[in-house]
């Protein structure tokens, strides 16, 4: 037989096989049922269990925590979370302080009696409590102590439901009786046909840490689908950033992020399982989306409503998704606070010093069913025998401590009856969240007639910001295409040529720029434009060096951010659509790179865009711009949905519109920003009437006061059928129109399709009385577009005259693949419109 090799297991040799695989092993279910220790992939020779150098390592790295961190790439990296998880161990004078034991059993005893009072009160009503893992309250502690001494005196948040409502309380500072108060359900005329139920709304308070220092905190408002406010605190936490950091310097940018903590705090089972969070996660460190470093925090009750880990994840943690990042993932057992609290410190140093995200798992259970009101033994019947008879955790840690709790529950549970009886008295529902000062010039509710801001610009000033849009700084080599481009602009801008939608877009954004307005504009391929049309930065041809005009507009002007987003809708226009909640002056846009693309954001837009204002009050200028138009690129791009936003509008909450020239498109775009009105604005934008010379515009119309909700036709006398669209049908119809030399048909644009404009279309409509017929004319089949949206109200505004309409048959499909069936079909369209044959 061959002989044995014979390897000495050194101390360093058996401290990095734990380092790298200790967290295979640790005890981490509280219950000690999941998760049981594995063997260590790689271990020849194995671990002398009896050797110091092992107990050592395995105290330190499989025990209660278990460590990922040997994936990281940088040496320092893992360097520096290797000194500190060995130093409490090695050096216990040498680790970070941690918040007392007394007041960990504070927040333990808090955090429990709680609920208990909510279970005794309000028995049967939903809640998601915190019970079996109420360690997060002190965890929450020790991060605003460290975070605070490191900088921090900011932190924006989000978190599912499970523990929202004792998270308010007893970190956000939150009187309890404003918690009872909506469980009363007091003052329901207040929120006829909007609100939300407690736990998804937001809250602001103030947090006193350890050392005496304030930190304010801000718990987002947020919807069932779990994960899907992650991309939008980070937007708003980079919108903070950028309040702070009042110029483009580095260092302010660092200083800037140090202030604002973002935090996330998920669900196991979300975390693994919802696709917007990888998304999300990969923002982390993108030029455009960078924060700083986000807290990612799992309150892992091993179960996902009744779906055990084994059906929610794939792998053995719900963490392994961060994986994807090189950053760390501690997993703590949640019934060891002293743990807990010393991984909730290195967390937020972490976060300080690299400037990177971190991931704890805290791992605990679930006392209750998914909500109070169902019965987990059914699904889980032997872990819910094992928690019927396990002791809460408050009670656990006294005995640990040696300290007798009695009289501190007495207190506690007294002030949350006494907050509770406070509450069945009050009549009126409490706010919880406040609303920044910078919100104070804006508004939301209907749409208020005096808010019409002159749009127009002075042909001198046109003149001006073409100049400067059209110049490139010495030396700077542009690509002959683009120069082309940039010569035909000086034309445009000059009155030598008509405008297209490019230049018009530019000049709007450097109208506002120049002013002060920060703008702010991402998609995928934005910088350029998907369709080769906006090239607002310049690639020098030499060196790759990047150049845009409008960062260079005078000194005084607003922040111009253009950037080429990742290969997401979701998380990108959910990351949009928290900057704008905080960011109201700026000029917020986000781009999809075909308009039904969004559908994969469908959510973001449900949730926030649509209902945010009724559902928590709150407010976004956000405008999204989404191409449209059916040229007979097949089903995939042709239809940005537009029937799916109209389904959405109602009580003045959102802007929809199709901008059909591209003077009308500069006038929406700074209407949007110098309006005091805070709505999203949807906008249907052009592919190939982005250069059509229908839908160019002479610079002199750049002058004009006012965006038109409703273009009329002047051009026809005493027509016997009046043609309404929107968009490049429009267009399509009036070249045909001549063509065909067709004298009895006018063609009236619907620019703004909500909130309706109805006196400016009755108006329009009313200009030709001789007109027997109006039709609604559109590209897309029956069953999408505007048509059942628009046809009630044109029937209630024509008076006797017959309403028809044309369009596509109803189909599954948006469009067809053909080409060929494209210009069939679109041939029949303009045919029955017409009325006449070509």
């Amino acid at each position: 037989m061959p002989a044995t090799l014979q390897v000495e297991t050194t101390r360093e040799t058996t401290f990095d096989l734990f380092r790298r695989w200790g967290y295979l092993q640790a005890s981490l279910d509280p219950l000690g049922q999941l998760l049981p220790p594995t063997p260590f992939p790689i271990a020849d020779p194995a671990p002398d269990e009896d050797s110091p150098d092992t107990k050592e390592a395995r105290r330190i790295y499989a025990s209660s925590v278990g460590a990922e961190f040997m994936h990281i790439p940088s040496a320092e990296k893992r360097a520096w979370i290797q000194q500190r998880l060995e130093a409490p161990f090695i050096n216990p004078d040498a680790v970070t302080p941690t918040i007392p034991a007394a007041r960990i059993l504070t927040g333990l005893l808090r955090a429990d009696l709680f609920e208990q009072v909510i279970q005794q009160r309000y028995l049967g009503t939903k809640r998601f409590s915190l019970e079996g893992l109420t360690v997060l309250i002190p965890f929450l502690d020790q991060l605003f102590t460290t975070a605070a001494e490191l900088g921090v005196n900011r932190s924006l948040f989000t978190m599912s439901h499970r523990g929202r409502l004792n998270v308010m309380v007893n970190t956000i500072n939150r009187p309890s009786r404003d918690i009872f108060t909506k469980f009363e359900d007091v003052d329901p005329r207040s929120t006829l046909g909007g609100g939300d139920v407690k736990y998804h709304i937001g809250a602001t308070g103030d947090f006193i840490t350890a050392t005496g220092k304030t930190v304010h905190l801000h718990l987002a408002s947020n919807p069932s689908h779990l994960e899907a406010a992650d991309p939008v605190i980070m937007g708003r936490a980079r919108a903070y950033q950028e309040r702070l950091a009042k110029n483009r310097s580095k260092e302010n940018f660092l200083e800037a992020r140090r202030q604002v903590l973002p935090m996330i705090i998920h669900g196991d089972a979300a975390f693994a399982g919802q696709g917007i969070w990888a998304e999300s996660l990969n923002l982390a460190t993108l030029h455009g989306y960078n924060i700083g470093g986000t807290v990612q925090v799992i309150v892992n009750n091993l179960l996902g409503f009744t779906a055990l880990p084994g059906e929610s994840n794939s792998s053995r943690f719900a963490s392994d998704l961060a994986k994807r990042l090189p950053i760390p993932i501690f997993h703590v057992n949640a019934e060891d606070p002293q743990a807990v609290v010393r991984i909730a410190a290195l967390a937020a140093e972490y976060r300080q010093t690299f400037h990177s995200d971190v991931v704890v798992d805290l791992i605990g259970y679930r006392r209750h069913g998914h909500s109070e009101v169902d019965d987990p033994t059914v699904t889980q019947p032997l872990r819910y025998a094992k928690i019927k008879d396990h002791p809460p955790l408050y009670q656990l840690y006294a005995k640990q401590i040696g300290v007798d709790p009695a009289e501190e529950i007495a207190f506690s549970q007294g002030k949350f009856l006494e907050e509770q009886k406070a509450a069945t008295a009050a009549n009126r529902k409490p706010k919880l969240f406040d609303i920044r000062d910078y919100w104070n010039p804006y508004y939301g509710g209907p749409l208020r007639a005096d808010d019409d801001p002159r749009t127009g610009l002075d042909l001198a000033e046109i003149a001006s910001l073409t100049n400067a849009l059209t110049t490139p700084p010495e030396g700077f080599h542009v690509h002959p295409k683009v120069q082309k481009l940039l010569e035909q602009r000086v034309e445009m801008g000059t009155g030598k040529k008509p405008l297209d939608y490019g230049m018009a877009e530019l000049l709007a954004y450097a109208s506002l720029l120049k002013v002060g307005t920060p703008v702010r504009l991402s998609g995928q391929d934005t910088q350029r434009g998907t369709f080769n049309q906006r090239h607002s930065v310049l690639i020098d041809i030499e060196n790759e060096t990047r150049f845009s005009p409008l960062w260079n507009l005078g000194p005084k002007q607003g922040r111009w951010s253009v950037y080429n987003s990742m290969l997401s809708e979701a998380a990108c226009l959910g990351f949009e659509y928290g900057f704008s909640r905080d960011y109201p002056e700026a000029l917020v846009l986000w781009e999809a790179q075909f308009g039904d693309f969004a559908n994969g954001a469908q959510i973001i837009i449900d949730q926030f865009l649509s209902a945010g204002e009724a559902k928590w009050g709150l407010l976004s200028g956000l405008v999204m711009l989404l191409p449209h138009g059916y040229e007979g690129q097949g089903p995939e791009h042709s239809s940005a949905r537009i029937e799916r936003y109209l389904q959405l509008a109602a009580q003045d909450n959102i802007q929809v519109a199709q901008p059909s020239t591209a003077a009308q498109y500069f006038h929406l775009l700074r209407r949007q920003s110098l309006r005091k009105w805070r709505k999203p604005l949807i906008v249907f934008t052009p592919k190939s009437m982005l250069r059509h010379p229908d839908a160019m515009s002479p610079v002199a119309d750049l002058t004009l006061d006012h965006f038109q909700n409703v273009l009329p036709d002047n051009s026809v006398t005493n027509p016997h059928r009046l043609l309404v669209c929107t968009g490049k049908i429009g267009h399509n119809l009036r070249v045909e129109r001549d063509k065909r030399k067709v004298t009895d048909v006018a063609i009236i644009f619907l620019e703004q399709l909500y909130p309706f404009p109805e006196a400016e279309l009755q108006a329009a409509l009313d200009q030709h009385p001789s007109a027997t017929e109006i039709v609604w004319v559109q590209e897309e089949p029956a069953n999408m577009g505007a048509l059942s949206f628009v046809i009630p109200q044109l029937r209630r505004l024509a008076g006797d005259r017959a309403v028809l309409s044309v369009k596509r048959t109803a189909a599954a499909s948006p469009a067809t693949g053909s080409a060929k069936a494209h210009a069939l079909e679109e041939k029949t369209l303009i045919d029955l419109a017409l009325g006449h044959e070509s």
